[in-house]
């Protein structure tokens, strides 16, 4: 059974900075992509960054210079290193596994329950 739990939310001031985590247990498959998304109420589930199994990483237009995103697979967690937050960052954070690199959020397979990031101004 694979599970994923993130941690490391919480409220900063905007150009603070946080680091999110997310430890996976039970997920097998050397190929992999694991990625960082985030929703506010009413809107659209949006990619945040991803990794895949070969080191290559991507990230969304809106954090590019202010997210990085990293892996330590001895301690099988997923890193989001969030710094220069700022208010519009604002939302809850999932990270997730699948066994490719989706284009749609809708199409990862693992999920965890999320980890609210909330930047005031």
């Amino acid at each position: 059974q694979v599970q994923l739990v993130e941690s490391g939310g919480g409220s900063v001031q905007a150009g603070g900075s946080l680091r999110l985590s997310c430890v996976v247990s039970g997920y097998t498959d050397r190929t992999y992509c694991m990625g960082w998304f985030r929703q506010v109420p009413g809107k659209e589930r949006e990619g945040v960054a991803r990794i895949a199994s070969d080191g290559s990483t991507n990230y969304g237009d809106s954090v590019k210079g202010r997210f990085t995103i990293s892996q330590d697979n001895a301690k099988n967690t997923l890193y989001l290193q969030m710094n220069n937050l700022k208010p519009e960052d604002t939302a809850m954070y999932y990270c997730a596994a699948n066994g490719y690199c989706a284009s749609s959020w809708k199409l990862y397979k693992y999920w965890g329950q999320g980890t609210q990031v909330t930047v005031s101004s």
